[in-house]
């Protein structure tokens, strides 16, 4: 049902939570997963990249070691955007990501909120 699972991830505390249930889904399902780092240039602000470096291949180590093929993705641009065309681009049958707290009905600035009215597949949101 699910052969390719978009898993955003970024830096949070969450993320390494929604990773467990992404590697359940794709095990249950015998999915791909594709991890998906997606940096916003911000006035100011500077990125790491040897800290996204070091989580995608956290991440993507934590994934083959359970058994589950995965592949890395990094791009650049608005989060909600990049993560629906490249969902789009890969064809993705679900995404995985969470969300930090936030009321999806009311907070139209989240990116998981943004994400549910852009994504070109069904969106699974992990509190």
């Amino acid at each position: 049902m699910f052969d390719t699972v978009l898993f955003p991830i970024d830096q949070s505390r969450q993320t390494m939570e929604t990773a467990a249930v992404a590697l359940q889904l794709a095990q249950r399902h015998d999915s791909r997963i594709v991890l998906l780092s997606v940096v916003e240039a911000e006035e100011g602000v500077m990125h790491d990249p040897a800290d996204v470096a070091r989580l995608l291949e956290q991440a993507r180590a934590s994934f083959t070691q359970a058994g589950v093929a995965c592949e890395v993705l990094e791009r650049e641009g608005k989060p909600a955007f990049v993560i629906g065309d490249v969902a789009d681009e890969i064809n993705a049958d679900v995404i995985v990501m969470g969300t930090r707290g936030i009321t999806l009905e009311g907070d139209h600035q989240s990116t998981a909120a943004r994400v549910l009215q852009l994504a070109p597949c069904p969106v699974l949101v992990v509190p």
